[in-house]
């Protein structure tokens, strides 16, 4: 029986273009001008998508300033907020696209706390881009500074035609696993609109130990596959946790002052170079369904290891989730979807999809 997994590397660069890549001083400089043309600003590559994020944060914003991110989303964001030094106010999200609803972002408004926002995060769950006219419309409306986050999303387009990345005052990128560009590791940052502060580019080169975590992780993500065949994979990647040899994602750190491997810069070339030939949308389809677990369980039996998914809690992974202190009751629809979804990878024919999603077909929840 075919094996299909969510995550493991499966839809990422294949082995030969981690190990063998080349990294070369010309790679960055194209990809830095091909970002520079793409979303018309001043490039910087980043260690990761968050460090990205944060370094636009300073950007355009003082310490201390409230920003509004989805409160369906990554601790990646969260934190990025916060090494900023800056307050992330979470707004509920809306179930047909999991990007933010916008009555619920007017209602924020009407409180102390959302009154004195400065900023809004825009996300575009999943690669489903948000209704951006009535975000800008509100940005406006309330003084709000919009900074694009395309780590789900670069190379789509937004329902107006507007390629997202294109509209905030900076795109931040993220060339991170299971994102739209997948390189292993890294990210960049666009600056389009005049900056409110001087922030320094990322010089530093990044670690040894970091450049061979991303070189060897398909492989290593490979031997775990073929391990699962007899039950073998999750215990031999709990062991590469344990020595190292592999990082989750969630706990890359904010750096603001490294730089990413050349190598994959290379990769995230080609792959963007691309978004023209095959096009980009969504990374993800979600599906709502009820009782989850028994879900799940069926999709494991038909050989479909779907339980990796964004986001088993509002803000993932789960065990950052106390730490964050989500305002669950100001959030309910965010809470509600992440107990309900089911994401399945966009790296996968339908037809190979076909029967898990007769398996979910029974369990769907329908909206009154």
């Amino acid at each position: 029986m075919r094996r299909y997994y969510l995550g493991l590397n499966a839809g990422g660069p294949k082995i030969r273009e981690c190990l063998f890549s080349h990294g070369s001083t010309r790679a960055v400089r194209e990809l830095s001008e091909l970002l520079a043309k793409k979303y018309q600003g001043t490039p910087m590559l980043c260690k990761n998508g968050r460090s990205a994020l944060a370094l636009a944060l300073k950007a355009y914003f003082n310490g201390g300033d409230k920003i509004i991110i989805t409160g369906f989303t990554c601790y990646a964001v969260y934190e990025a907020v916060k090494k900023a030094g800056m307050t992330p106010i979470f707004a509920d999200i809306s179930k047909t696209d999991l990007n933010f609803d916008i009555n619920a972002l007017e209602g924020l408004m009407k409180s102390t706390t959302g009154r004195a926002a400065k900023g809004i995060i825009i996300q575009n769950t999943l690669g489903n881009p948000c209704d951006i006219e009535k975000i800008q419309k509100f940005a406006k409306k309330h003084d709000l500074t919009i900074i694009e986050d395309l780590a789900h999303s670069a190379g789509a387009k937004y329902f107006g035609g507007a390629e997202v990345g294109t509209v905030g005052a900076a795109t931040a990128l993220s060339f991170g696993r299971d994102k739209a560009i997948n390189s292993i590791t890294g990210g960049a940052l666009v600056l389009r609109a005049p900056v409110r502060h001087e922030i320094e580019a990322p010089f530093k080169i990044p670690k040894i130990s970091e450049i061979l975590r991303a070189r060897f992780y398909p492989l290593l993500c490979g031997m775990s596959r073929v391990l699962n065949q007899v039950h073998l994979g999750g215990a031999l990647m709990r062991f590469f946790l344990k020595i190292h040899w592999v990082e989750r994602s969630a706990d890359s750190t904010v750096d603001l002052k490294r730089r990413p491997p050349k190598f994959v810069a290379k990769i995230a070339l080609t792959q963007i170079r691309g978004f023209h030939h095959r096009g980009q949308g969504t990374i993800r389809d979600f599906y709502l369904v009820r009782d989850r677990d028994e879900v799940l369980k069926k999709l494991r039996e038909a050989g479909y290891f779907f339980d990796s998914f964004w986001y088993e809690k509002p803000v993932s992974p789960a065990r950052y989730y106390k730490e964050v202190k989500f305002p669950e009751q100001k959030c309910p629809v965010a809470v509600e979807v992440s107990q309900q979804i089911i994401n399945f990878p966009k790296y996968y024919s339908a037809k190979d999809l076909k029967p898990a999603l007769e398996i979910i077909k029974p369990y769907l929840k329908r909206e009154d």
